[in-house]
């Protein structure tokens, strides 16, 4: 087994493994060890069943069962269905919108995600690519007066959804939530290494209005999402991408033919507790 990096500023492509076998402690070890370097996993030419796809991820920890997501199949609660997929007489998707936003997964809840592992079951001729950010280098190297006010602020996570395709009974289950306010910055739990933790789901902070949030927002998430911070993956059918929800954050990309089909499937590790409720912004 070997790495290969994809990026300079993250993620790696993990050579000679199949995830359809059975994986020694040793070598799963090692795989946990670059997640933690690398941010990003990439698994090129995986054949795996979906029992195998949750069977893998869940060696890392518990996985969501995604209780509050319609996106799921009744067998398999472990796995989000992300699918864009035109409607019967050929004319685009209405879920074009999934993930558009640069965020990391579950930052709306009180357990954000620790890890998720994408698998690309099927995907359009061109484009549908993902955008990953390492946010650690997006703290380092804020400056010191930044990293100063950010300690105390708490930002105010949205859920981000478009709800015009959900039953009316969802969208006012969804809306009834109450919000979570994170922090700007996170102690990454296992590497102890700082990390901005915001996105384009934050709407505004703690004890601040949406109008005086707005510059400082928009100058992190600017900040965050620069060039030399980014990685692009290209999907090739049976990739699955692993990544550290703790220290990316990423966007899904709508640059392809919404009249052909994109199908994902995710699982979700859970994450540490994060955040506390508020009343609604």
């Amino acid at each position: 087994m070997a790495f290969r990096p994809l990026s300079y500023a993250l993620g790696a492509e993990v050579l000679g493994i199949d995830l359809s076998k059975d994986i020694s402690a040793a070598t799963f070890d090692e795989v946990h060890q670059a997640f933690l370097r690398y941010g990003i996993l990439l698994f090129r030419d995986q054949h795996l069943t979906r029992e195998q796809h949750i069977a893998f991820s869940r060696r890392f920890g518990e996985l969501d069962c995604n209780e509050r997501s319609p996106d799921t199949d009744p067998q398999y609660p472990e796995l989000i269905i992300i699918t864009t997929r035109p409607r019967a007489d050929g004319t685009p998707s209405e879920s074009r919108y999934t993930g558009r936003l640069w965020h990391s997964d579950l930052c709306h809840t009180l357990t954000p995600a620790m890890g998720s592992l994408l698998r690309c079951i099927e995907r359009p001729d061109v484009g549908g690519d993902t955008l990953f950010s390492n946010m650690y280098l997006a703290y380092d190297t804020l400056s010191d007066g930044m990293k100063k006010l950010l300690e105390g602020l708490h930002g105010i996570h949205a859920r981000g959804r478009q709800y015009d395709t959900m039953s009316t009974e969802r969208v006012a289950f969804l809306k009834g939530l109450r919000p979570v306010a994170q922090p700007a910055v996170r102690v990454h739990p296992e590497t102890g290494r700082k990390t901005l933790y915001i996105g384009e789901k934050v709407k505004q902070f703690v004890g601040f209005t949406p109008e005086e949030s707005r510059p400082l927002l928009d100058f992190l998430n600017r900040h965050a999402t620069r060039p030399e911070f980014v990685y692009r993956h290209q999907w090739r059918k049976h990739d699955i991408v692993m990544w550290d929800n703790r220290c990316t954050q990423h966007q899904a990309l709508g640059d392809f033919d919404m009249t052909q089909i994109r199908h994902m499937e995710r699982t979700t590790i859970k994450g540490t507790p994060s955040g506390y409720l508020i009343e609604a912004a």
